[in-house]
């Protein structure tokens, strides 16, 4: 156990365990126990319990073998016979009680054989003679009795270490070691029995080392100290070590048993384990005053004063001990330090150590005393503040000459109580204060320094970061590394100007500051923290750096820290010293635990000018394009008008809110151009207003409420309308007005058709010259059917008659008293539109309703004359017959008439149809697609005419019947056989009764047919129903001739 502990075993014991394999092990192909590495040169077999050496599974290529740890309890002779290239061989601690004579014959080459720890009764002598190369062998802690070497030693004259002894070595004798006299080594280690029996002088006078152990207790013989110290006497060693030298009782003699020392040189001198008293402690120092020896080590001994110690109050008998270092290590009595009371011994110590001691408290005297020493080290002793700093004491000239104060380790909590203590120790400039607890806000204020400080080492620590501005801001070092710190205070390192090395390794700092300057600033740790983003300018302002270390951080792989690194790289101006193995990537997670160095981006994700060129013509065509749609859809206008929309909407349902009840107030809302008011004062307006029945018509000029916004005013009277008539023509187009009032009516229309919406094309229109806001508009006269006011005078009656077609009868009722929206035009009050009932229900006429305008029955107003006066089939004659006839008698209407009156409607009718027709399919001569003339759904009356409504109505469902059958198959506007048949069979069956359907219907399609396509027109349908009604009129004449003629007869006979 001896050189297990003596901190100088690499040159005592050498090499004591395997080297490290420098390459990936390759096994033997025969399975074993051992672990065969570095290409079959290195077996580890360490630790595995083998009771035998497993030699088989050895290759010839075996360099080193380690065995330690095992159950061996021999070595045979062929162990080891098939490894000639056997260098270094490790058998300890195992059991081995024989070795074979021959067990090493084969391994001349063997340089280092370790058999430490086992049971080996006597040396091995005769196995060892081979080794001729020999350089460490170490065969201590054995169970042989006597220390006494073989002859054959004396040919190991490369052996430079040698252990030996045992716990049954019980002394030693003056030629155990004679075969070691021409043999210079360099390390020398003897262990004897815990009870040393006897010890002759010149027993190791003749060893030649550098460094000499001794690991043996000498309670029963401590004269044997003497002897042994005079054997060393005039020698020169690097170090000498006593272990267990008083190993069971405390040195009471009265015998300087250390005089021996002052002959001895010795670098250090060190005393392991054992037991001292202050008397035993006072020989040693009193002898190391005169001995040539640097430097002294007490380690683990146990201390304790003499019950028979009497402090005599005289000064210390130690008061010249000049020593470069002093260590007090592991020692359990803190009253070491003052064995005899006093601090004088350390008067002259230049490097103090004092560690695991735990001391509790040092008094004012103890920094008196120290005034020669230069470096202070009283780490591991669990101090706290008051421990060491003592607000009593007066440390002014105190430590002059320190230089290192380490104090890491401790229960520290106060930075300000630390620089109370430092700031007089006018040499002090290395301050260790690692491992402690200092760092808190509150015990961090009011720190005074001492201005020389360069270098403070403060590395874990509980820092926050207004602590740091109670840190010394003369220092060149500073370690601040894992202590928690999450940011840097950029105040403090603008006062720390000469700070060149600064080490903030394991932290928490989650980003570098913007603007951190530091002009000296060398060498910078940053690695193991939190940040994630790194640039060039984040160390712009350190301006001599050149050492950086910033690796293990969760970086996130941008284009701007893949720059940072291709600009330092190229550079060269600063080392990273960790690249690239702890620069890895943790954002974005597909790239996670990817190594910064294979990151490329592309480079027009990181060449932000590129970017910027990118972004601003994409962003340039966007708009570019956006505005050009919107020129040509006019979305600017239509935006605005929607936002009108919007605003008038909300006003109403407001005011629906309130209670306004909601009807249709008109039947019609008339848009047009100022251009174009007079054709709808003196045309539209008489021609709808101006009748028995008349139509309520809303224009602006007249209806608009005073006082509301235009826009409210539009849309609250197109919503109150149930048709919406725009009188189209170039001024329509130009107007700004007409426009919203056009885009309102078509929101209205939304999720319905748009049959409430007519249009009047009062001068001709091309849709392909509309601006582009009017797309509906264009659409509409492309797809709707359209009415046009036609310039001849003889062809605007069909016009209106169509017109009154698409407004419908407009529907009378009672009489209500209506708001302001009442016109001066109006006498009677204001019809209100109901919801529109089956449009061919006849109306019932109520009594006593508009009993002063009720015309006669049988009379026909001289209006119709005027409106069939411009009929051109209608000649001067019948004119003026027809005039005689309507102003004659009301009593009885000759036969004539009846018959001067059906010739009249049957030749106006294909006029009127042909009108009807041309201009519902005017977009055909445009080159338009022919649109079907649907039958009007509504009986119109011809208000104009007060006595020929009945006869307009008869002509338009004569109309309305002809294209209810044509409009079935093939051509819409003319029948054939098949839809005659069904038009004769339900709207002429009494005419058919008695006779064969299908003949008949054949011989009337012939007799029509004048230009044989084998289908009948209208025109050749009206000759038809003329001629059926000619003959019914023929009839009702004889029969009203006849019952005449009878009644006369009747008379006479009478």
């Amino acid at each position: 156990m001896l050189w297990k502990l003596i901190p100088l075993c690499a040159l005592l014991l050498g090499v004591l365990t395997s080297p490290t394999p420098s390459s990936l092990p390759t096994v033997n192909t025969e399975r074993g126990p051992c672990r065969i590495y570095n290409s079959g040169r290195t077996a580890d077999c360490l630790g595995r319990q083998l009771e035998n050496v497993p030699w088989r599974q050895f290759p010839s290529t075996l360099e080193e073998i380690d065995l330690s740890y095992n159950k061996l309890q021999a070595v045979s002779a062929d162990d080891f016979l098939r490894l000639p290239q056997l260098r270094i061989l490790q058998l300890r601690y195992n059991n081995i009680s024989h070795i074979d004579d021959d067990a090493f014959k084969n391994n001349a080459l063997l340089e280092h054989l370790d058999i430490f720890n086992n049971s080996l009764q006597e040396i091995p002598a005769t196995a060892l003679t081979p080794l001729l190369n020999l350089k460490i062998l170490y065969m201590s802690n054995n169970l042989y009795k006597r220390a006494t070497l073989a002859d054959s030693f004396s040919k190991f004259v490369k052996l430079q270490e040698l252990s030996m002894g045992g716990p049954l070595v019980m002394g030693l004798k003056k030629g155990d070691f004679q075969p070691l006299m021409n043999i210079s080594l360099q390390g020398f280690a003897i262990k004897c029995s815990s009870n040393l029996s006897y010890y002759e002088p010149g027993s190791l006078k003749i060893i030649q080392t550098k460094r000499m152990g001794f690991d043996m207790a000498i309670d029963q013989e401590p004269n044997a100290l003497l002897h042994m110290l005079h054997d060393l006497a005039n020698k020169t060693f690097i170090v000498i070590q006593f272990r267990n030298l008083f190993e069971f009782t405390y040195y009471m003699g009265e015998e300087d048993i250390f005089q021996g020392l002052k002959d001895i040189t010795a670098h250090q001198l060190i005393f392991h384990r054992g037991k001292f008293n202050e008397n035993l402690l006072r020989m040693a120092l009193m002898n190391l005053q005169l001995a040539p020896i640097q430097r002294l080590r007490l380690q683990y001994i146990d201390f304790a004063r003499s019950p028979t110690f009497v402090d005599s109050g005289a000064g210390s008998s130690i008061t010249d001990l000049t020593l470069d270092n002093l260590d007090l290590w592991y020692i359990s009595n803190p009253d070491v330090l003052r064995f005899d009371w006093r601090f004088t011994w350390f008067n002259k110590i230049k490097r103090l150590s004092i560690r695991y001691v735990y001391f509790n408290t040092v008094p004012c005297d103890a920094w008196v005393e120290m005034e020669g020493v230069q470096f202070l080290d009283v780490s591991n002793n669990r101090l706290k503040n008051e421990f060491i700093f003592n607000r009593r004491c007066d440390y002014k000239g105190t430590m002059p000459n320190l230089h290192t104060f380490n104090m890491s380790t401790n229960d520290l909590t106060s930075l300000k109580d630390m620089s109370s203590l430092t700031r007089d120790f006018q040499q002090l400039q290395v301050l260790d204060f690692s491992n402690n607890k200092l760092g808190s806000a509150e015990e961090s204020r009011d720190c005074v320094w001492k201005q020389n400080i360069t270098r403070l080492i403060a590395h874990h620590n509980q820092f926050v970061s207004e602590a740091l501005s109670c840190l010394p801001t003369t220092v060149q070092y500073l370690d601040l590394s894992y202590c928690n710190l999450d940011q840097l205070g950029m105040t403090y390192f603008e006062k720390a100007t000469n700070l060149r090395t600064l080490l903030l390794s394991g932290n928490k700092i989650k980003f570098i500051p913007s603007k951190w300057e530091s002009p000296s600033l060398r060498s910078l740790a940053l690695d193991g923290n939190s940040f994630g983003l790194i640039s060039k300018e984040s160390f712009q302002d350190m301006p001599q750096l050149s050492c950086l270390k910033a690796g293990n951080n969760p970086y996130h792989c941008t284009c701007e820290l893949r720059a940072f690194i291709e600009d330092t790289l190229s550079k060269r101006k600063v080392n990273l010293t960790d690249w690239p193995w702890n620069y890895k990537c943790y954002h974005p997670e597909a790239l996670l635990n990817t190594f910064i160095a294979k990151y490329f981006p592309g480079k027009v994700a990181c060449d932000i000018r590129l970017v910027i060129i990118i972004c601003v013509a994409t962003t340039s065509a966007v708009i570019l394009i956006l505005m050009l749609i919107c020129y040509i859809f006019d979305l600017a206008w239509y935006t605005k008008a929607t936002y009108q929309i919007i605003r008038a909407k909300y006003r109403a349902h407001k005011e629906k809110a309130a209670g306004d009840l909601e009807t249709f107030t008109y039947h019609a809302f008339i848009s047009y151009s100022h251009s174009d008011a007079d054709w709808v004062r003196d045309q539209l307006l008489p021609c709808l207003e101006k009748n028995r029945n008349p139509y309520r018509l809303c224009i602006h000029e007249r209806d608009f409420m005073p006082g509301k916004w235009i826009i409210d005013n539009i849309i609250e009277n197109i919503e109150s309308s149930r048709k919406v008539i725009f009188v189209l023509s170039r001024h329509f187009v130009n107007s700004e007005w007409c426009n919203y009032e056009l885009y309102f009516a078509q929101q209205r229309a939304m999720g319905k058709s748009f049959s409430d919406v007519i249009l009047v094309v009062k001068e001709p229109i091309d849709p392909s010259s509309l601006p582009s806001k009017y797309c509906k508009l264009k659409k509409m006269l492309s797809t709707k059917t359209y009415l046009e006011w036609p310039q001849q005078v003889n062809q605007q009656p069909f016009f209106w008659a169509q017109l009154k077609s698409v407004l419908g009868k407009p529907k009378i009722t009672q009489n209500r008293t209506h708001s302001v929206k009442s016109r001066t035009s109006s006498v009677g009050g204001i019809s209100v539109i109901r919801p529109p009932t089956e449009e061919r229900d006849p109306e019932v006429a109520k009594p006593n309703e508009d009993k002063e305008v009720e015309p006669n029955q049988n009379q026909i107003p001289v209006e119709c004359f005027e409106c069939l006066k411009q009929t051109p089939a209608i000649t001067k004659e019948n004119e003026m017959h027809m005039a005689h006839i309507w102003l004659g008698s009301d009593k009885c209407i000759s036969s004539m008439y009846w018959f001067d009156l059906t010739v009249l409607f049957f030749r106006l009718l294909p006029s009127l149809h042909f009108q009807q027709v041309r201009a519902a399919h005017k977009t055909d001569e445009e080159g338009a697609e022919l649109k079907p003339l649907a039958p009007p759904p509504v009986r119109v009356s011809v208000q104009d005419c007060k006595m020929c409504a009945n006869l307009q109505g008869a002509m338009e469902d004569l109309i309305a019947v002809f294209h209810r059958y044509s409009g079935k198959e093939g051509d819409k506007y003319k029948l054939n056989n098949k839809e005659l048949k069904n038009l004769l069979q339900e709207e002429l069956t009494d005419f058919l009764t008695g006779c064969n359907e299908s003949s008949g219907v054949e011989k009337i399609l012939h007799d029509l047919d004048e230009d044989g396509d084998g289908e009948v027109d209208f025109q050749e349908f009206v000759v038809l129903v003329a001629a059926l009604t000619v003959a019914c009129n023929d009839f009702f004449v004889d029969y009203d001739k006849k019952s005449r003629k009878g009644k006369e007869d009747s008379c006479q006979k009478d």
